[in-house]
């Protein structure tokens, strides 16, 4: 265990607890690191172990369903009969047997959901395809062994969750949810005000005590031996608690963020580690550490609004200022870039880029268009924290044309897909699917609206149907899926330029320097004709003086003018990818 791991310990937990941590860690660690296998291939030592022909699948374990065989095998099918040569991982979903929130309040982190399938089921997934896999650490069910164990108040689980007396000061605490922190239960030793951020059901973990931060190690590293590589730290922003502090984004919660690197580069150095932390930007950007002690990927999770609010107001001046904003890649780190989830689209990333008028405005049109907003507590009162809405029922009208609609929700989708980063794509977007207001009555829970599941046989007929919303969103993805694979410009790593432009377009250039490779993405966000003009430095090594269109693989040929600018025009809602050098 390298000297590293044993500073972050000391830095988390007083000289007794640090000391005990240490040696029920190198016990964990000397037990599994052993067990764990990476790739046969060398790995880079300066860059992410992802280029431009990696692309993330979000989804549930049983999106699918048919009349033989596990949900996990029908993933595994879709997965390499329809999306071959199309994507190169997928993250499932939590896995395990849960009691509420569709997965995200598990009962046992160590079985697999005997709904979904097996382990071997698993394993064949990751066996053809880069796994992610969730690590729900911030809290786990109320039906769980380990709660139930903790109410018979039995060790040590009698110090794996978090208490408060009654009448506890917790008005400094932030939460995700418009309910009470502390929810009753009944022990043999009288009531307990037990801590649950997210929900009744969803009760904290205690990470103060030493023996939970090693359990979630010993079960990260079990998910890495059965075929994960990657892994998602879900919720992780919340994870440590003080009273008298907000419990959000702890100088605590950052030592075990570097601690899990840390570890995870101690054995199984293949493995990458993702953040989830749906906070304002500056706050969700600070999980990269210091660019090589935190996670190599975060979440971008200001560019599902900020491109709602693009298409919707056809006006892209917030999306290009905040995009050129970013800073440039490194390599070593990068945006997992989505715009929609299993979750809604979060409004907090907007605040300080859109203005309240305008945050109100994207609200209500995601109301008009069948959506629902779910709310948080803050001081202030109960504010609006995420919209929950299909991404494609959001960003086009229903009323329009399917060809239409299908056009303008592919636009969208490929700024996700130009921008520096990986993407990730959440399997209803792929599928071209909308709102479903059936499961939000079903359930009653607004995040319904978006995890529909569905029928095998009938998905893949409805995908083959020329002219249906799902095939032309579908064949659509897997154009610009081909296109961005085909050009070492869209690395994680290659470098990334936001063009001024006008207020329709979305323009970046994406240069790989150690290809000596450029692209020039255009898309154009609005119902007009737009025509923009290139500067010469972004061109100059055009060859014939005309470019090759990456998605439609056609030769273009524009006007260029004496300085050697470049206009080009661009149809509603047109989407170029030009191929420079």
């Amino acid at each position: 265990m390298n000297t590293r791991i044993h500073e972050l310990v000391r830095q988390i937990y007083p000289l007794e607890q640090a000391a005990e941590c240490t040696r029920l860690l190198e016990a964990v660690l000397t037990r599994m690191g052993p067990r764990l296998q990476g790739p046969a291939q060398p790995l880079p030592t300066d860059r992410l172990p992802l280029d431009e022909s990696d692309s993330i699948v979000i989804t549930y374990g049983d999106q699918f369903f048919g009349g033989e065989g596990a949900p996990l095998e029908y993933l595994l099918r879709f997965l390499s009969e329809e999306l071959e040569g199309h994507a190169t991982g997928v993250h499932i979903l939590p896995f395990s047997p849960y009691s509420s929130d569709d997965g995200f309040s598990v009962i046992d982190y160590r079985s697999i959901n005997p709904a979904l399938g097996e382990w071997r089921h698993v394993r064949a997934v990751g066996a053809q395809f880069r796994l992610m896999a969730d690590l729900v650490l911030n809290h786990c069910s109320s039906h769980s062994e380990w709660f139930a164990a903790f109410l018979r108040d039995e060790e040590p689980f009698r110090r794996y969750f978090i208490t408060a007396a009654p009448g506890t000061d917790t008005s400094s605490v932030v939460r995700p949810r418009a309910l009470p922190l502390l929810t009753p239960f009944e022990t043999p030793t009288g009531e307990k005000l037990v801590w649950t951020t997210f929900s009744s059901d969803q009760v904290d973990l205690n990470f103060a005590e030493p023996e939970v931060l090693v359990e979630m190690f010993d079960i990260l590293l079990s998910y890495v031996e059965q075929g994960a590589q990657m892994i998602r730290l879900d919720a992780i922003a919340y994870l440590w608690k003080e009273l008298g502090t907000s419990c959000l984004n702890h100088p605590n919660t950052h030592r075990v963020v570097q601690l899990y690197r840390a570890v995870l580069e101690d054995v199984a150095p293949w493995v990458v580690l993702v953040t989830d932390t749906n906070v304002p930007h500056d706050e969700n950007v600070s999980y990269f550490g210091d660019g090589s002690n935190e996670a190599q990927l975060v979440y971008n999770f200001a560019l599902p609004p900020l491109t709602l609010d693009a298409v919707i107001r056809e006006d892209t001046g917030h999306l290009q200022r905040w995009a050129a904003s970013l800073p440039q890649p490194s390599g070593a780190t990068g945006f997992l870039n989505f715009l929609a989830s299993h979750d809604g689209i979060g409004l907090l990333p907007t605040h300080g880029i859109l203005s309240d008028a305008e945050r109100d405005a994207l609200i209500q049109t995601v109301r008009d268009r069948g959506g629902r907003i779910s709310y948080k507590s803050s001081k202030a009162g109960d504010i609006p924290f995420e919209m929950n809405v299909n991404y494609l029922s959001a960003v086009a009208d229903p009323n329009l044309p399917e060809t239409q609609r299908a056009k303008i929700f592919l636009a969208s989708q490929s700024i996700m897909l130009c921008l520096a980063g990986v993407p990730g794509m959440y399997i209803q977007s792929l599928l071209g699917s909308t709102n479903w207001a059936e499961g939000v009555e079903q359930t009653g829970m607004n995040r319904s609206i978006n995890r529909q599941k569905l029928e095998y046989d009938s998905l893949v007929a409805d995908l083959a149907q020329p002219g249906s919303l799902r095939h032309l969103v579908f064949e659509g993805f897997k154009r610009l899926l081909r296109a961005r694979a085909s050009d070492t410009a869209f690395d994680p790593g290659a470098a990334q330029r936001v063009l001024p432009s006008e207020r329709e377009l979305f323009v970046v250039v994406r240069k790989n320097a150690r290809t000596d490779s450029t692209v020039l993405c255009l898309q154009n966000l609005s119902s007009r004709i737009v025509e923009t003009t290139i500067p010469p430095d972004v061109v100059s090594g055009a060859d014939e003086r005309s470019f090759v269109d990456l998605i439609s693989g056609d030769r273009f040929y524009p006007y260029w003018t004496s300085d050697g600018r470049v206009e080009i025009g661009l149809e509603p809602y047109e989407v170029m990818w030009l191929k420079v050098q």
